[in-house]
C-alpha cells in the first residue's frame, strides 16, 4: 500500500496563515490607526473610548443614539468618519452593538470581535484598534484576541485574490501581554485546525496529515510518533487498515504527546476521527453528499490544534492525542459488506454499511489509547447525520460512561460559549448493535436513535476509561457563513478542550 511518485501529492499548505502583530495600547483613542472599534450597551453609558470619541466628533454618537440611527442591539454596526481625518486617532471608527453589557461573557468577546473584523476586512487596513475590552472582563481579553484571529481565516486559501485583507498590526486597548500571547495561540492553533478541514483531500490525506502533525509538533515541542501500514499490520489495527484498504493512499495514526505534568502521572487523552475523505465505500454516497468530506477528519484536525494550544501554553498535564487517519474510497481491495472484522482488542466487527466507517477507525484509535493509561479520554467525531438531526448544526452531541468527566467537559463548553447536549446511554441501546456473527455490528437498528447507537459501539472499545463521546457532525463544517465566521471548517471544541483540560490541571495542582 506504499505510495508511487505518481500518487504522491504536494505536501504544502499553501498560503501562510494570517499572523498580524498584535499589540496593546492604553491610549487607543489617540493611536495613529486606519480604524478603531468601540461598542454600544443598551444598559450602560459610553465606554471610555466611545465616550472620548464623541467629544472629539462634536456629539455625533450621542446624536446617532438618540435619533435611532445606530442601534445597541448584538451586532448591528455602523461605519463613521473619525477624529483622524484631521488629526490624531482613527480615520474610521465602527459603532458595534454589544446588546447587554451584564450578559457579555467569552463568547460574546469572541464572536462580536470576529464580526467586528469581519465587517472591515473587505477592504485594506494597515492598522486596526480594538477597544470592546473596555465592556469586557480582563480575563475575557484573550478571546478578543482570539476572535480577530478567528475573523482573518477563512475557505477561500485557493482565490487567486483574497476577500480577506490580512491588517499589518492589531491593537487591543487594555490587554496586557499574557492575554495577547494567549490569545494568538488559541486563534493560531483555531486556525491551524480549519485549515487542515478545508484544505482539499488531494492535499490533505493520511499521509500528508501525519506530516503535518510531525511539522506541528516539532514547532512546539510535542512528543510525535507516526505509525504507518507496515506498523499498524504489526499491532493489529485491521479496523484501520480496513477502512483504507479500498485507497492508494494508506492510513496512519498519529500519537502527540505533550509531558507538562509530573512524571508517571497519568495522561489525559483525547482521540480524533481522521477520514480524511469518504465516499462512503462500497455504500456509496450520492454526489450531494460526498462534496464536503474532505471535512470528515474535523475530529483529527481538533485534536492537532489543540495539542498545539497546550503546548504553546505549557500546560501543566500530561496529554496525549491520537489521530486515526484513513481515506474511504472504492476500489477492488475495499473493505465489504458482510465483512468481518477483528480489531486490535480481539472483538470482531461485521460491516453491515462502509459508510459507517468513523467507528471502525475509532475503534483501534480507541484501543491504541487506552494502552496509555488515560486518567480520562474524550474522542471527538463527525460522526453520525443522526446527531444532526436531533440536534441541528450548531450544537454538539456528548454521549459518556461516566458523567461526573461529562460534567467537566460540559461546564468547559459553557465557559467558552461552544453548544454542546448530553444525549442518554441507557443499557437498552447494547442490544441494537449487537451482531448474529460477530460481537458487534458497525450500524443500529434502522434510522433511530443513531447518534448514541454509535457511541454505544464506541464504547465496546474504551474500558473502565472514564470517557466523553463528542459528535461534532453539526458544528465542524457550515455550509454557509454567518457575521462571525466563515462557512468551511469552524475549528469547534479546540477552545472547549483546552479549557477542560487546563481545569483539571488545575484541579491537580
Amino acid at each position: 500500500m506504499s505510495e508511487s511518485p505518481s500518487q504522491s501529492q504536494p505536501k504544502s499548505l499553501p498560503p501562510q496563515l494570517p499572523a498580524p502583530s498584535f499589540v496593546g495600547t492604553d491610549h487607543p483613542v489617540t493611536e495613529k490607526s486606519d480604524v478603531i472599534i468601540v461598542g454600544l450597551c443598551d444598559d450602560a453609558p459610553l465606554s471610555e473610548s466611545a465616550a472620548a470619541i464623541d467629544g472629539l466628533l462634536g456629539g455625533v454618537i450621542t446624536n446617532l443614539l438618540e435619533q435611532g440611527k445606530v442601534s445597541t442591539d448584538l451586532g448591528e454596526s455602523m461605519l463613521i468618519p473619525g477624529p483622524g481625518i484631521s488629526g490624531d486617532g482613527a480615520t474610521l471608527v465602527l459603532l458595534l452593538g454589544l446588546g447587554t453589557k451584564k450578559k457579555l461573557d467569552r463568547e460574546a468577546a469572541f464572536s462580536q470581535t470576529s464580526t467586528a473584523i469581519r465587517l472591515l476586512v473587505s477592504k485594506p487596513h494597515r492598522k486596526i484598534v480594538i477597544a470592546l475590552g473596555e465592556l469586557l472582563q480582563s480575563s475575557d481579553h484573550d478571546a478578543i484576541v482570539a476572535g480577530a484571529l478567528f475573523a482573518l481565516e477563512g475557505q477561500s486559501i485557493y482565490r487567486t485574490k483574497s476577500p480577506i485583507n490580512v491588517p499589518e498590526t492589531v491593537c487591543v486597548a487594555g490587554a496586557n501581554p499574557t492575554a495577547i500571547d494567549r490569545g494568538v495561540i488559541l486563534g493560531e492553533s483555531i486556525n491551524v485546525a480549519r485549515r487542515l478541514v478545508n484544505e482539499p483531500a488531494s492535499v490533505v490525506y493520511p499521509a500528508s496529515f501525519a506530516d503535518r502533525a510531525s511539522d506541528i509538533a516539532k514547532e512546539v515541542g510535542l512528543g510525535c510518533e507516526v505509525w504507518d501500514e507496515k506498523r499498524l499490520a504489526e499491532e493489529n489495527c485491521r479496523a484501520i487498515l480496513a477502512v483504507g484498504s479500498g485507497s492508494e493512499k494508506p492510513p496512519r495514526l498519529v500519537i502527540l504527546r505533550h509531558n507538562g505534568g509530573r512524571p508517571g502521572e497519568a495522561p489525559i487523552a483525547i482521540v480524533g476521527k481522521g477520514v480524511t475523505f469518504d465516499s462512503g465505500g462500497l455504500s456509496i454516497k450520492p454526489s450531494d453528499g460526498m462534496v464536503d468530506m474532505k471535512c470528515d477528519m474535523s475530529g483529527a484536525a481538533t485534536v492537532i490544534g489543540c495539542m498545539r494550544a497546550i503546548a504553546k501554553l505549557g500546560v501543566k498535564k500530561n496529554v496525549i492525542g491520537f489521530c486515526g487517519l484513513a481515506e474511504n474510497m472504492i476500489s477492488g481491495s475495499s473493505y465489504k459488506l458482510g465483512d468481518v472484522i477483528q480489531t486490535r482488542s480481539g472483538k470482531t466487527i461485521e460491516i453491515l454499511n462502509t459508510d459507517a466507517e468513523g467507528r471502525v477507525v475509532l475503534s483501534d484509535t480507541l484501543n491504541v489509547a487506552i494502552g496509555h493509561n488515560p486518567s480520562s479520554m474524550v474522542d471527538l467525531a463527525t460522526l453520525t447525520g443522526a446527531c444532526m438531526v436531533a440536534l441541528g448544526n450548531d450544537v454538539a452531541g456528548l454521549m459518556t460512561n461516566d458523567q461526573a468527566t461529562c460534567d467537566t467537559v460540559s461546564s468547559a463548553a459553557a465557559i467558552e460559549g461552544e453548544p454542546v447536549w448530553q444525549l442518554p446511554m441507557f443499557k437498552l441501546y447494547d442490544e441494537k448493535i449487537k451482531s448474529k456473527v460477530a460481537d458487534i455490528k458497525n450500524i443500529g437498528e434502522g434510522r433511530w436513535g443513531g447518534a448514541i447507537t454509535a457511541a454505544k459501539f464506541l464504547e465496546n472499545f474504551v474500558g473502565d476509561v472514564p470517557w466523553v463521546h463528542i459528535d461534532i457532525a453539526g458544528p465542524a463544517f457550515a455550509d454557509s457563513p454567518k457575521p462571525h465566521r466563515d462557512a468551511g471548517a469552524t475549528g469547534v471544541m479546540v477552545r472547549t478542550l483546552v479549557r477542560w483540560i487546563e481545569n483539571q490541571a488545575e484541579s491537580t495542582a
